[in-house]
């Protein structure tokens, strides 16, 4: 049986932490390592912790430089043979665990596998579904492959030779992790299950549309990393074409978003 590590990080999210915390701790999977990393909360999310100390594997209570930074922490403590990470306002579907680690068990070729979630407001009210994508590093280079991220898990070896989070990406660690698995030689697999529920609130990042100039600049840069250049002109057209392809290639998605509108507003455009 293999072991799974889900870290969260949390800091002043207490209206949705206890949420995200019974979704790990009251899976039906015998083998959780739960790893939970507050840099600071001042709004009661450290009593929420310690009400769930007994059901926490570890609980790391330091100053980090920003989310990427205390997600490497977390990791950097886990012994789990798979590894997942769970935002403090998201939520775990019940049962979501043991269903990856037996794909895990079955696929011994994929190193990252999504599957799709749930998206949810402030008062958790579903409000549609999403979709991932087929993780393609080209598509991903012009914004177009997009993984679920509270639905994405990995081999604890890809992770350490990808080298782990960029501490620096305040902006979108989590898909410049993916990239970096990619380019270290990963094998990506997806599942049709939803494992997980995604909130989008006000108070989030993606929820309130801020950093637009950030997400621009983390574009340009992932784009260099995958392809080794600077964005050219000709890049832009192929960026059109490529959120196009994505329509077509995630059907699914795609008719969500024409039943219900897109989950969020970004630089580069809606998703």
């Amino acid at each position: 049986m293999s072991k799974i590590t889900i870290v969260t990080i949390s800091f002043n999210q207490a209206k949705y932490l206890e949420e995200a915390i019974r979704s790990v701790v009251e899976q039906d999977y015998s083998d959780i390592e739960y790893i939970v990393v507050d840099p600071g909360s001042t709004d009661g999310s450290r009593d929420i912790i310690e009400r769930y100390q007994d059901r926490i594997a570890r609980v790391i209570y330091e100053p980090d430089n920003g989310p990427a930074d205390g997600l490497n922490k977390g990791f950097a403590a886990a012994h789990g043979d798979i590894f997942g990470f769970l935002n403090s306002d998201d939520v775990l579907e019940s049962g979501a665990i043991e269903r990856v680690a037996r794909y895990f068990e079955t696929t011994p070729k994929a190193d990252v596998v999504s599957g799709h979630s749930w998206i949810i407001d402030a008062k958790s009210k579903r409000i549609r579904r999403f979709y991932s994508d087929r993780y393609s590093l080209w598509m991903a280079a012009h914004g177009a492959s997009i993984l679920s991220q509270a639905s994405t898990f990995f081999r604890a070896g890809i992770y350490r030779r990808a080298g782990g989070f960029n501490s620096e990406n305040r902006v979108a660690w989590d898909g410049e992790l993916f990239a970096d698995m990619a380019l270290a030689g990963a094998n990506f697999a997806r599942v049709n299950e939803v494992w997980s529920r995604f909130r989008v609130h006000e108070d989030g990042i993606t929820g309130s549309g801020k950093l637009h100039q950030a997400h621009e600049e983390y574009s340009r840069s992932i784009f260099k990393k995958i392809n080794g250049r600077e964005r050219a002109q000709i890049d832009l057209a192929a960026a059109v074409f490529a959120k196009y392809a994505r329509k077509v290639a995630n059907p699914l998605d795609t008719k969500e978003r024409l039943l219900y509108g897109p989950i969020y507003r970004s630089a580069g455009g809606v998703v």
